[in-house]
């Protein structure tokens, strides 16, 4: 880009992006550090504003490390929370108290006095009053200096939702629909997520001196986009940072991806015409148009910003030509490359034939939910196909599934030897207990009989794709079964692990999903745990036979320019995909919603390739009932 400025020139905050989310904590850490070190000086105090979630844990990983390595004291530190659950105690799995002291206080020297968390425990018809005081004691230690936040796909930051005016404070909040599903997985179903929170206002917030939001993942994408280029706007609290002097983002590539100047460069700036950008711009047309490739005109070009590619690369019907040759070729209906034909123009080599083909899936069902369909053809064609479940997926189960597992257990164990009636009871009363009491976390025992049910659905689903018996692996990766929600961490086993697998079955095909998603989330982290098993194993000579494949689950589809091959399902390929995403019966509400109204896992499987068929329709591809879709990954790529 010829000018920085000019390629910013929507953006009303700004923002910076970085190589990953580490890298960008790691210089926001050294910040903060070097404010802390300036007022102990000075014999002052620093007042940080700080936020909960997975995005801030690398953040605070990085404070206790520069605390631990290189003295970092944070004795003249005053810390404010954002948010917190009402009715949560400070012990809960799940409380945002609990949530600070295992993620941060409890690994450096601040006086636990000088650490604030709103109080979820405040009766109801007290709240206001704490909170005015929560407010007067903010005021007393001489305000926020920096102010840390996160941001959740409705555009709230802290837990003020959609409709929260500038000038509100600290308060209690009913939670949106779309928050408290999004944090089901973490209170292990919908119904167990507080309905309530105390929350920092946005007045509150836009009085700090400094705010710095941190975003990571494409999942954020859209929500950056509309909070940086947006007008300010209620509807969306997020925009309302515009108003503050001194704010700035920090992204990864991910979360940066639909801001213009990355998503649509030519509108805000001259641009190298190369052959990846100029097709992405062609698609773009197309759909903005609405007008099939081949029918895009000069004047559509001059109408909407790209007149220079016209005149360097065109005319019109030349460009079209190009752009529909190069996505026509994407599509495939083998996707372990045809057999004894010519591949020049195909997505996939020929040969070898049949391939060995891995196929990971960081729980189980998401494989089914992104490639399902191609999994059947793969098998279909002759190739040797190993399914991966990387974790066990326990932690995604509702307690209801577990109790019905439990009795079905039960009963049967009861009318026969054995101890297997012990364990159900244990389970059972396990999560009785925490039901009762609003404990939020498992045992061993509920953890070991969730993850069992979802092998059973796993392998019910596997049998409904033609997927031959006993050819799935379990690896149940340890940081998974360790960890929880927004705290998990890998380690070296979890790489070394997936890497035998890798030297076992040396593949020709390898199909994974994660990639540009929040690192903290599983398949996030189970794709950076693949991503350093393929670095172990890159220059072992079978590698180089090697192709890796990425797919998606419906709620984060590609678009048209990122597609490298594109497999369309006829109709009863559709529904056989769709028999198999049901036998995920414990998971067939717990996606994000894709498409308003469609709740059902299977539904939006169903949305998600008919859309993308739409699609392809739109651009004046041939007419198919639906399509999956891949990208070819480098593991030089970011």
């Amino acid at each position: 880009m010829k000018s920085n400025i000019e390629a910013r020139q929507r953006e009303r905050i700004y923002t910076e992006v970085h190589p990953s989310a580490v890298v960008a904590c790691r210089g926001l850490a050294a910040e903060i550090a070097t404010l802390i070190r300036t007022r102990a000086a000075e014999g002052r105090n620093v007042v940080l504003g700080l936020a909960t979630g997975s995005t801030p844990v690398p953040l605070y990983r990085e404070l206790i490390r520069l605390h631990r390595e290189e003295g970092l004291s944070f004795r003249n530190v005053i810390t404010f929370n954002l948010d917190e659950y009402h009715g949560l105690t400070p012990e809960h799995p799940e409380s945002y108290s609990r949530f600070m002291r295992e993620q941060l206080f409890n690994h450096i020297d601040l006086p636990a006095s000088q650490s604030n968390v709103p109080d979820g425990r405040v009766p109801r018809g007290e709240v206001f009053a704490w909170c005015r005081a929560y407010e007067q004691k903010i005021a007393a230690a001489g305000g926020i200096d920096l102010q840390v936040l996160g941001i959740g796909r409705t555009g709230h930051i802290g837990f003020n939702e959609p409709g929260s005016a500038r000038d509100s404070r600290t308060r209690l909040v009913t939670l949106d629909s779309l928050t408290r599903r999004d944090a089901a997985r973490d209170f292990l179903g919908e119904a167990n997520v507080p309905r309530y929170a105390i929350t920092m206002g946005v007045g509150t917030i836009l009085e700090a001196r400094k705010v710095v939001l941190l975003a990571w993942g494409e999942a954020k994408a859209r929500m950056i986009a509309q909070a940086t280029e947006g007008r300010p706007n209620e509807t969306i609290p997020a925009t309302l940072l515009q108003d503050h002097p001194d704010v700035r983002f920090l992204l990864d590539p991910a979360a940066a991806a639909e801001l213009t100047r990355i998503k649509h460069p030519w509108l805000v700036t001259p641009v190298e015409w190369t052959p990846p950008l100029a097709r992405r711009a062609i698609a773009w047309l197309s759909s903005t148009a609405k007008r099939p490739v081949l029918k895009l005109l000069d004047e559509h070009y001059g109408e909407h910003g790209m007149a220079d590619l016209l005149t360097e690369q065109g005319p019109a019907y030349n460009l079209n030509i190009r752009a529909f040759n190069e996505i026509q070729h994407t599509i495939t209906g083998w996707p372990g490359g045809k057999p004894n034909a010519d591949d020049s123009h195909r997505p996939e080599r020929a040969s070898p034939h049949p391939k060995r083909v891995v196929v990971f899936s960081p729980e189980p069902s998401d494989e089914m939910l992104g490639m399902g369909g191609t999994l059947t053809r793969l098998i279909e064609q002759g190739h040797s196909v190993t399914v991966v479940y990387l974790t066990s997926g326990n932690l995604a189960v509702p307690d209801e599934e577990a109790m019905v597992a439990a009795d079905l257990v039960l009963e049967f164990a009861t009318s026969q030897a054995g101890g297997a009636a012990t364990a159900a009871r244990r389970v059972r009363d396990a999560i009785a207990a925490k039901q009762s009491t609003a404990k939020g976390q498992d045992t061993a025992d509920t953890r070991r009989l969730k993850g069992l049910l979802r092998r059973g659905e796993a392998r019910a689903a596997l049998r409904n794709a033609a997927v031959p018996s006993g050819t799935e692996r379990f690896l149940d990766l340890a940081f998974y079964e360790n960890g929880r929600y927004r705290q998990f961490r890998a380690t070296e086993a979890d790489v070394a692990q997936v890497a035998a697998v890798l030297r076992e079955l040396k593949p020709h095909q390898i199909f994974a999903t994660g990639a540009g998603q929040d690192p903290a989330s599983v398949s996030g982290m189970c794709f950076d745990v693949l991503r350093s098993a393929i670095q172990q194993v890159k220059t072992e000579g079978w590698w180089q036979d090697c192709r890796v494949w990425l797919y998606r689950t419906p709620d984060k589809a590609w678009a048209a320019h990122e597609i490298d091959m594109a497999v369309p399902l006829s109709p009863a390929q559709l529904t056989q995909k769709i028999q198999a995403v049901y036998q995920h019966k414990s998971q067939r509400s717990q996606m994000p919603v894709f498409e308003p109204g469609l709740h059902e896992a299977w539904q939006q499987a169903e949305a998600a390739a008919r859309s993308l068929a739409k699609t392809y329709d739109a651009l004046g591809l041939a007419e198919y009932e639906a399509i999956e879709a891949f990208q070819r990954w480098h593991d030089d790529a970011r």
